[in-house]
C-alpha cells in the first residue's frame, strides 16, 4: 500500500502563519499537524509516501528528510486546479492499493480494518449538522455509497466526507482520474476527486463507508485551537517555576516558564520563554518569548516576541513567525 498526502495549498485561512511555514507543519497538540497523520499511517508499513507539494515545498521536503527515513516521493502541483488533479499527479505511481489523506483534517480511527477489506474502497465519514458545508455521502442498506453530493441544499444526508480514502481497486481509480481530468473542469475551474469516485461507483465499484472515532479540523485558527484542545494530552517536559498548570497542557523541551498560569488547552513548543503570563487556549511555536500578559484564544508563531506591560494586560492575537509585538 502507498500513502498519498496532498500538501500543495497555500493555507490562506491560516495566515499569517502560513506565509513562512506550510500548514501541515504548524503545531497542534505538541507536534506538527502532519505528525498526527504519519503516526497513524506508519503503523500500516506503507511501501511509499507520495507528497503532493506546492507552497513552500522545499520546507516540506527538508522536514521529511530530517525527521523520517521512509521512502518518500515529492510531486509538485504547479496549478491549483482541484483535488482530482492533485491525486492524478501520482497516477503513474499507483501500482498497488492507495490510502489518500488530506491534511486539512486530523482523524482518529482504526486503519487496520482496511487490511481485510473486500471492497473496492473505503471512505471514512462523520455525521454533521451543518451538512451544507461539506460533500455528503448517500449510502445503501449495506453502507456502500450510492452517490456523493457536494454541499447539498437539501438534507439528503448528514454523512460528511472527511478527506480520508482507501482505494483497493487502484486500476479503476487511475481510469477514473484520467477520465475526470481530461474532461471539462467544474466550479472555479477545478477537478474534484469526488467525481472520480462517482465514476468508480457508476462502474460497479463497491465503496464502503466507515465512521471515524474523531475528526479534527485545522483549516482555520479557531478550529485549529479547538482541535488542539481535543487532542492535547498532559505532557510537561520542563518543570515550570512558581507557576500553576491547568491540564491539559503540552510544554516542550528546554522551555523557561516562570511565574505563570498555563492552561487549560495550551501547547508550548520547545525553547520558549514564558514569564509573568497567563495563557489559556493557545498554541505557541518554538523559540518564542511571551512576557507580562494574559493571553487567550491565540496562535503565536516561532521566533516571536510578545510583551505586555503587566500580567493583567489581556489579549487575543494571531502572530506569525519572526515578529516583535509590544502591547502598552
Amino acid at each position: 500500500m502507498k500513502v498519498i498526502i496532498p500538501l500543495a495549498g497555500k493555507g490562506s485561512r491560516m495566515r499569517p502563519h502560513t506565509h513562512t511555514k506550510p500548514k501541515a507543519l504548524l503545531p497542534v497538540a505538541g507536534k506538527p499537524a502532519i505528525e498526527h497523520i504519519l503516526e497513524q499511517t506508519e503503523a500500516l508499513k506503507p511501501t511509499e509516501y507520495i507528497f503532493i507539494t506546492g507552497h513552500l515545498k522545499d520546507v516540506i521536503e527538508d522536514y521529511i528528510a530530517e525527521n523520517h527515513d521512509f521512502k518518500a516521493t515529492f510531486i509538485e502541483q504547479k496549478k491549483m486546479d482541484g483535488t482530482a488533479s492533485a491525486i492524478n499527479l501520482a497516477r503513474k505511481h499507483m501500482d498497488e492499493a492507495v490510502l489518500i489523506v488530506f491534511n486539512d483534517t486530523l482523524f482518529r480511527t482504526d486503519l487496520t480494518k482496511l487490511v481485510t477489506s473486500k471492497d473496492d474502497g473505503i471512505i471514512w465519514a462523520q455525521e454533521v449538522e451543518d451538512y451544507q458545508r461539506f460533500g455528503v455521502i448517500v449510502v445503501d442498506e449495506n453502507n456502500h455509497i450510492t452517490k456523493i453530493v457536494e454541499k447539498p441544499n437539501e438534507p439528503i444526508s448528514k454523512l460528511a466526507n472527511i478527506g480520508l480514502y482507501y482505494i483497493k481497486n487502484y486500476e479503476l481509480l487511475k481510469e477514473a482520474l484520467e477520465k475526470v481530468c481530461s474532461g471539462e473542469a467544474g466550479k472555479a475551474g477545478e477537478y474534484w476527486l469526488t467525481d472520480a469516485f462517482e465514476y468508480m461507483i457508476e462502474h460497479d465499484a463497491k465503496m464502503k463507508v466507515l465512521p471515524v472515532d474523531g475528526w479534527y479540523d485545522t483549516g482555520k485558527p479557531e478550529t485549529t485551537l479547538e482541535s488542539n484542545a481535543k487532542l492535547l494530552k498532559h505532557e510537561i517536559r520542563t518543570a515550570p517555576q512558581e507557576s500553576v498548570i491547568h491540564e491539559p497542557v503540552f510544554i516542550g523541551d528546554d522551555c523557561e516558564i516562570e511565574n505563570c498560569v498555563i492552561g487549560p488547552n495550551v501547547t508550548i513548543m520547545k525553547n520558549c520563554t514564558i514569564k509573568n503570563a497567563v495563557l489559556s487556549n493557545c498554541i505557541v511555536d518554538e523559540n518564542t518569548i511571551i512576557e507580562n500578559i494574559t493571553l487567550s484564544d491565540s496562535i503565536i508563531g516561532c521566533n516571536t516576541t510578545l510583551e505586555g506591560t503587566h500580567k493583567e494586560k489581556k489579549a487575543s492575537v494571531l502572530l506569525g513567525d519572526h515578529g516583535v509585538t509590544r502591547l502598552h
